[in-house]
């Protein structure tokens, strides 16, 4: 690859990046949340009868203590509550609340939003092979990281 391509390419990839992370930022501070937050209420709002921290972490591809940071910033605005696991003492599961519940459907909708506004003025097709671009992409870098998710 010429250095110009990669230039191009770096400068591309890390000015979608940054800008889409700020657009996540101000469309979930709509919702009093932050990038990250989004997820995991949405996972929890997929299992009515709530998640320990080891199964969440175990489905977002995360360690427990990043599980249990993320869930300590989310404590006071009274998304979920925390529940005793009978017969293990050491586990906690983690329920939403109404409230909770209730912002799943504007978390959808706020990646609705995003989705949508990032792939304005493409067709069907485009979208599909854009979204199976960014998967190679994805892919590729995951060979000089330790992502596994």
């Amino acid at each position: 690859m010429e250095l110009t391509d990669v230039l191009a390419t770096n400068k591309a990839l890390v000015k979608v990046a940054k800008l889409y992370r700020s657009a996540q930022a101000d469309v979930l501070d709509a919702l009093a949340l932050h990038p990250g937050q989004d997820v995991l209420l949405w996972l929890l709002g997929q299992e009515p009868d709530g998640m320990t921290i080891s199964e969440i972490a175990a489905r977002l591809g995360v360690e427990q203590p990043t599980v249990t940071r993320s869930l300590s910033r989310l404590d006071q605005g009274g998304w979920f509550v925390r529940e005793p696991v009978p017969g293990d003492r050491r586990a906690t599961r983690i329920r939403l609340t109404h409230k909770g519940r209730a912002v799943i459907p504007k978390i959808e909708a706020a990646w609705r939003t995003l989705a949508e506004t990032a792939t304005a003025g493409m067709a069907t097709d485009q979208r599909a092979a854009f979204v199976e671009l960014l998967e190679k992409v994805r892919g590729n870098l995951r060979t000089l990281t330790a992502e596994t998710e």
